[in-house]
């Protein structure tokens, strides 16, 4: 059985707080994707623990970010003047404060299972990968070289429904006004391999919104290629309303990931929990690569764009291709086949078989930039801070009562 689970996403808070300079809407699980703080002080870390757990949130998953210098360790007693000169903070008691707030699961690099339990929660179940590393760039933590970003990004496990890292894939979220495209190709490969149902970020803030990513696994030449994008109208902008992405089963564009396909049987519809308010006609709510028609607010500076009107057919040298074979055009064997990993499997010496075979259901993925901090470092803008609204993503999983 498949339930509706909320996240609410925010990233980048930079000292701010729920208590004025935000909101936290309602959710089932909040995830935090680093730089918590702005120099990592002892002080400026337990403030945001102390509102991160006061939330009213079943699971709260945070990690760090290049900000938050004092919990990378090995970086800190190297660098730790640069940031704080004569008055260096304790980073063992920085580090220890973690033990003062149990409801927080704070993750450096690694997975935890998520049994969501309270009776009147949707009572799911899903694997989450969190990570604070981003590709180096000047005198901050969590710094890593791209030599290393292969294997550092490998470490993710191809079960994880949930990836949680500060630096954005490449291509997805990552440009910066000053610096181009600041995501990691390693990690939009890892992806790609992994394929979770949802990817949450930060870094950039300027990047800030949504996507959703559907592999294609189908490619004669080679791993990593992408069939189609979608880029999310924020429902939210300009008003009052919530920042909502629905990709549940009550909206007219699901996912299109299940870990639910069997031998000789298409996967079951998601139940809803009794408590489902009837769908209702949404606006407009994504615009497809593939339809040639980005809106106003997805236009680029002249290298993206040019990435992303290339030929469709082609294979980029980045490993990005673009080609549409939707699901409605397939027969119920080829579906099937589909959703249980099994069809497209290269014989290329390019192609990732241990990625393709076994992955039953894995074919897209909603990566979310969800920087709440508007302007850039030292980010104080003419008029002061300014700040976006957290991001609400609903999405299917199964519940834990279901799981053999």
């Amino acid at each position: 059985m498949l339930r509706r689970t909320r996240f609410v996403c925010i990233s980048d808070t930079h000292n701010a707080s729920p208590d004025g300079s935000f909101k936290l809407p309602a959710g089932d699980v909040l995830i935090h994707a680093g730089d918590l703080t702005n120099q990592g002080k002892y002080t400026e870390l337990r403030k945001t623990f102390d509102w991160i757990s006061k939330a009213d949130f079943e699971a709260k998953i945070v990690v760090a970010g290049n900000h938050d210098v004092t919990l990378d360790q090995a970086f800190y007693h190297k660098h730790g003047a640069h940031h704080h000169g004569q008055r260096l903070q304790d980073d063992d008691a920085c580090r220890k404060l973690l033990e003062d707030y149990p409801s927080i699961m704070f993750l450096t690099h690694d997975v935890a299972e998520v049994n969501l339990l309270t009776p009147d929660g949707p009572r799911t179940s899903f694997k989450v990968f969190g990570s604070p590393y981003s590709p180096a760039s000047g005198t901050w933590a969590y710094g890593y070289q791209p030599e290393e970003a292969f294997d550092l990004w490998s470490r993710i496990p191809l079960d994880a429904d949930v990836v949680v890292t500060h630096t954005p894939p490449k291509y997805h979220r990552d440009e910066s006004r000053d610096r181009g495209l600041t995501g990691c190709e390693a990690l939009r490969q890892a992806l790609w391999r992994v394929r979770p149902s949802l990817a949450v970020c930060g870094h950039v803030h300027e990047g800030r919104g949504v996507e959703r990513v559907l592999w294609d696994l189908e490619s004669p030449d080679g791993s990593f290629q992408e069939e189609d994008v979608g880029y999310w109208v924020d429902p939210g902008a300009g008003n009052k309303k919530q920042c909502l992405v629905d990709l549940s089963s009550r909206s007219t564009q699901p996912l299109q990931i299940t870990n639910c396909a069997v031998e000789g049987k298409l996967p079951p519809q998601p139940v809803a929990s009794g408590t489902e308010k009837p769908r209702s006609p949404p606006a407009k709510c994504w615009t497809w690569k593939s339809e040639d028609s980005l809106p106003q607010s997805e236009q680029c500076s002249s290298s993206r764009r040019d990435e992303m009107h290339r030929d469709k057919t082609t294979v980029l040298d980045a490993g990005i291709g673009v080609t549409h074979r939707p699901s409605c055009l397939l027969d119920e064997k080829q579906q099937l086949a589909r959703l249980q990993g099994r069809d497209g499997i290269s014989t290329s010496a390019r192609s990732d078989r241990e990625a393709l075979r076994g992955r039953p259901g894995r074919r897209e993925t909603c990566v979310v930039n969800a920087a709440l901090m508007a302007t850039s470092w030292p980010h104080k803008a003419v008029h002061g801070n300014k700040y976006n609204k957290p991001i609400v993503v609903d999405i299917d999983l199964p519940t834990w009562e279901t799981l053999d």
